[in-house]
């Protein structure tokens, strides 16, 4: 079987690094300040009916099918959205570039780095940070320098998860992004296209290159698990 063009693979790897990066960044933080707001005794009824809105619209992409949410950012951050008319006055667009692709990707994959890190913090000892609060310590330091290590282990398993969810990513960044050849072509993609294009050598050459990065991901998050 010859070797087709690697442009996707490495077009994939891309977007899905930026897009862990991103989703660890912000999943974390976000996942930190829910866990501070459930582990509050003295919250009204009003404080929580929003953090349970707010838990439903973080994890909503989990639920949606990738092209609800691509069309979703498609409205956004097209020519005719709101986000795409902003940028538009700086001359900067997103649709159809490898950023939608890494936009499309945080999206979809942000979920599962949030569900993980919450569910890292929540195994935490409360008064472990309560002993750090104590002592006068500051809420960031109490995060950066005590929650965030004991969390290390789930977070490390979030990451996974949303790097290969990412890698995965076919719907959302299909519309927003589109299936330009050595630009925005993912994996996904080269294997959607090569089947309908009937070249199903280069679609099983993608297939198996996907799964063993995937079985890559499966087995770290089971050694993470195993420490």
């Amino acid at each position: 079987m010859l070797i087709p063009n690697l442009s996707p693979l490495w077009i994939s790897i891309k977007i899905s690094l930026l897009a862990t990066v991103i989703t660890t960044a912000v999943g974390t933080v976000l996942a930190y300040k829910m866990y501070r707001i459930g582990s509050k005794k003295s919250r009204s009824i009003v404080q929580n009916f929003v953090r349970s809105v707010v838990e439903g619209i973080l994890i909503m992409p989990l639920i949606l099918p990738p092209t609800v949410i691509g069309f979703i950012l498609l409205v956004l951050i097209g020519k005719n959205g709101g986000v795409g008319q902003i940028l538009a006055q700086w001359d900067v667009k997103l649709i159809f570039t490898w950023y939608a692709a890494v936009l499309a990707a945080v999206t979809i994959a942000f979920p599962l780095m949030y569900r993980s890190a919450l569910g890292a913090f929540e195994q935490i000892d409360r008064s472990v940070l309560d002993a750090a609060r104590i002592d006068c310590a500051s809420e960031w330091s109490v995060f950066w320098c005590v929650g965030l290590p004991l969390a290390i282990p789930g977070i490390l398993g979030g990451m996974v998860l949303a790097f290969a969810r990412a890698l995965g990513e076919f719907g959302a960044t299909l519309m927003v992004a589109g299936n330009i050849k050595g630009q925005t072509q993912t994996m996904p993609m080269a294997i959607y296209f090569a089947v309908e294009g009937g070249v199903v050598e280069e679609a099983w050459f993608w297939t198996i290159v996907t799964m063993a990065m995937s079985s890559i991901g499966i087995f770290l998050i089971d050694r993470w698990k195993v420490k």
